[in-house]
């Protein structure tokens, strides 16, 4: 594998995964980055190769991410398995669909959703700064396994704004603040991660060695991110995750209207 990319490509998709494992760590969106480099990176892969070893190297900084938020962040243990484990099993689902269905068509439903999401959170301005939690618990856990099962499927089957998605339902729907959502939301994207793999790798749809190294990057972008986001607390976590929305509205739209 690594015969075939100069130093230059090598050095160009470490450097991405680097600042992908950053920007995710603190508020999603790392695929923003990451993918796309794999694809330009990449261009003779096949796409559905190119989803799986984005998945790989993704797994790793979020589990790291994940892991740093749990020393400092304690959500409720019910909740994070309530989303994550419905959460892999619509992933693995997605995945195993992700070469049959035509994504593009997807793209403009994806825009209009992201585009509500960006606007709902700006209107709100103090959305998401202290934790309110919303319903009973047994209505949390309903919510959180239903988001769990539909996002997940979602990041299988395409991804793009995955974890806007989860930070939404986490901070508009349930209550939680920014920096906890967060918290939540890398656990919930290592279950899809690790879902979608488990698909992609037993139909051989990994490039195992370059996603290994390009997840040891992504690690060490995960921990100065994620150190960062627990220091700077909801109010930088909110601020980086409507960055990122908006990066996603406008990669999500340039694709969209490239497509007609």
């Amino acid at each position: 594998m690594f015969a075939d990319l100069t130093l230059l490509t090598c050095i160009f998709l470490i450097s991405a995964s680097f600042f992908a494992g950053f920007v995710d760590s603190i508020a999603g969106g790392g695929g923003l980055i990451q993918l796309p480099a794999l694809l330009i990176g990449l261009p003779k892969t096949e796409t559905v190769t190119v989803l799986g070893t984005n998945k790989l190297a993704s797994v790793f900084g979020t589990t790291t991410a994940a892991a740093l938020y749990r020393r400092q962040i304690k959500p409720d243990r019910k909740v994070l398995l309530a989303m994550s484990i419905p959460a892999f099993l619509g992933s693995a689902f997605g995945a195993s669909l992700a070469s049959n269905i035509p994504t593009k068509s997807m793209r403009p439903i994806v825009l209009v959703l992201l585009l509500i999401v960006a606007i709902y959170t700006w209107l709100k301005p103090d959305l998401g700064k202290i934790e309110l939690l919303r319903h009973p618990a047994k209505r949390r856990i309903q919510i959180s396994l239903l988001a769990g099962l539909v996002i997940g499927f979602y990041d299988g089957i395409f991804g793009p704004g995955t974890g806007s998605f989860l930070m939404l339902i986490l901070v508009a729907s349930l209550g939680y603040a920014f920096i906890t959502a967060s918290a939540i939301a890398k656990v919930v994207n290592v279950s899809t991660n690790f879902g979608a793999i488990l698909i992609f790798g037993i139909h051989s749809e990994v490039l195992w060695k370059l996603g290994l190294l390009l997840g040891a990057a992504n690690i060490s972008g995960a921990i100065i991110g994620s150190r960062l986001a627990i220091r700077g607390g909801s109010t930088l976590v909110r601020k980086v995750f409507l960055i990122v929305t908006v990066a996603l509205i406008i990669k999500v739209g340039i694709d969209t209207f490239a497509s007609f």
